[in-house]
């Protein structure tokens, strides 16, 4: 989106990522890496990868709590992928005798890093929905359409794949460069160049040249920003607040994220209906002095020392261990998948509320702002997913009911429907960003997990905007001249049922390698079935 991009510091995501991926790269996205060797962050301290298997219980799978991995996972260490520290063993965190009054906040600098990130994912969101809203009504004027222009749906994968595809292209040169180079300054000059990307886009809004054409290419200048950016912003935590309290830093960026997506959405869409999207653009670009001082008055962070191989040999090893790894591969597979079939939801949203639902902008915030409530809510409610439950089980699931509540919100032309059933979808994107990237970093080395979250979020975030194409293409063919809602409906509908069919093949036939299960362990089971897939039988504890 980012214009739609995520400014979040550490956290989560993809929700991303980290929640919603694409926003996870802007203003301050970044997870690091967990504090404990061999494990992420969370309420089971798990011991190391080697020597986990003899100590555990029959059928007993530790689940990371949501309060560490519900952050971490939606953008994993993207940012040090390349870093000489990236890869280093951390010690497992202290014990703490006494909790301070303000936690992890009261530390000046992370506090103030986590102020103005809030007040710029505001900023963020309300771009977001501003310049999707004038993309969707620019490409529906009759003017355009006469033109034999493209439709809504493609102009909206456009946009996506302006905004998205650099990262694909250079995230992993982005890498490189924060290698390379002081990460503070190199966070300033990005940071400093989408503040002048986002100062066009307003004064172009106020000047009144937009155009389906030049939003294009705004975007495409973000997104290759972006790219430069988003490593730069994935090892700042780390650098704010000590180790033994990263997961709670970690845990608060989540929540002030999606505190961010709900207000967000919600304020910008009425300040599109009342003032229209140069408000809106204003608001972001101003934004940006807010983060920009914050960052300034942060410690200097000179390059790392260069270690014994080249970073690219370093990447490509990482590479090597994702493909031959059978628990890596399904994990990054299933997050590649989920990505592309679930992303055009985001995309094509603007597209829903104006041809479906006949509504305004402000309603297009609102309804943004509910699946930002449902992400919220998905991400608490991670903590009552019981221990045992594992992940190679939890993460199809999740995968086919988002899937399943996606097609009902593709087929629903009723307003209070279509909101239920994005909440929901809000829930499931959650549950599978958040499982998904906790089993990835467990199954991956301290010595390498930095460059193996990079080139996930590396593909997970190029995927994307491959999906919104698909999408646009698919609901541009059902539509032909027609330019109602039931394009953008079979267009995301049709993505929405091969998401469901995926979920429920991997839910069928599980790989429980993403749990790190060898063959001898009592839980280690390939024998298919639906209802063993949901109910997880073979692992409950006797």
């Amino acid at each position: 989106m980012g214009l739609l991009r995520s400014r979040r510091i550490p956290g989560n995501a993809p929700d991303e990522s980290p929640y919603y991926g694409e926003l996870a790269a802007r203003k301050g996205a970044e997870a690091p890496r967990s504090p404990i060797k061999g494990a992420a962050a969370g309420r089971d301290r798990l011991p190391s990868m080697a020597s986990r298997s003899p100590r555990r219980a029959r059928g007993v799978n530790p689940r990371m709590d949501s309060a560490g991995d519900a952050t971490v996972i939606t953008t994993g260490s993207g940012g040090e992928a390349l870093a000489g520290d990236a890869d280093e063993a951390a010690p497992p965190p202290a014990s703490v005798a006494a909790r301070p009054r303000l936690g992890v906040l009261r530390h000046r600098h992370y506090r103030n890093i986590w102020l103005s990130a809030f007040v710029s994912n505001i900023g963020g969101w309300m771009e977001a929905i501003g310049i999707q809203w004038v993309m969707t009504e620019m490409s529906q004027t009759p003017q355009w359409v006469a033109a034999g222009h493209p439709s809504s749906e493609m102009m909206m994968g456009y946009l996506g794949a302006a905004q998205l595809g650099p990262t694909l292209v250079l995230g992993i040169v982005g890498g490189l460069t924060a290698d390379r180079v002081n990460r503070k300054v190199l966070l300033l000059v990005t940071q400093a160049m989408l503040m002048l990307v986002a100062g066009f886009l307003m004064v172009s809004a106020f000047a009144d040249i937009l155009s389906p054409a030049l939003l294009l290419c705004v975007s495409l200048a973000n997104g290759i920003t972006i790219a430069f950016n988003f490593p730069a912003w994935q090892v700042l935590t780390p650098r704010l607040v000590p180790r033994e309290e990263l997961t709670a830093a970690i845990n608060l960026n989540g929540i002030q994220f999606n505190m961010a997506r709900v207000v967000g959405p919600a304020l910008g869409g009425v300040l599109l209906h009342l003032y229209g999207s140069p408000v809106l653009f204003a608001i972001n670009t101003a934004s940006f002095l807010v983060i920009l001082f914050a960052v300034s008055g942060t410690p200097s962070a000179p390059a790392p020392p260069s270690a014994g191989a080249s970073p690219w040999q370093r990447t490509a090893e990482a590479a090597r261990f994702v493909w031959t790894h059978r628990g890596a591969f399904r994990v990054m597979l299933g997050l590649v998948v989920f990505s592309a079939l679930a992303g055009p939801l985001l995309r094509m949203l603007p597209v829903f509320v104006s041809k479906v639902y006949h509504a305004n902008e402000d309603t297009f915030g609102v309804m943004l702002a509910v699946m930002g409530g449902g992400a919220v809510l998905g991400g608490l409610s991670m903590r009552f997913v019981p221990a045992w439950y594992p992940k190679h089980h939890f993460i199809p699931l999740s995968m086919m009911l988002g899937g399943l509540f996606l097609t009902g919100f593709a087929v629903a032309t009723s307003l209070g429907l279509a909101a239920a059933m994005i909440f929901i979808c809000g829930v499931m994107w959650m549950w599978t960003f958040n499982s998904s990237m906790a089993a990835l970093q467990l199954l991956v080395d301290d010595r390498m997990r930095g460059r193996v979250m990079s080139l996930c979020n590396t593909v997970v975030f190029g995927a994307m905007p491959l999906g919104s194409l698909l999408a646009g293409l698919i609901g541009e063919l059902a539509s032909g001249s027609s330019g109602d809602g039931f394009g953008v409906q079979v267009g995301v509908g049709s993505m929405a049922v091969a998401l469901a069919i995926c979920g429920l093949v991997m839910l069928i036939w599980r790989t429980p390698e993403i749990d790190d299960l060898p063959p001898t362990d009592p839980g280690y089971t390939r024998r298919p079935g639906l209802l063993r897939g949901v109910t997880a039988a073979a692992h409950r504890p006797r």
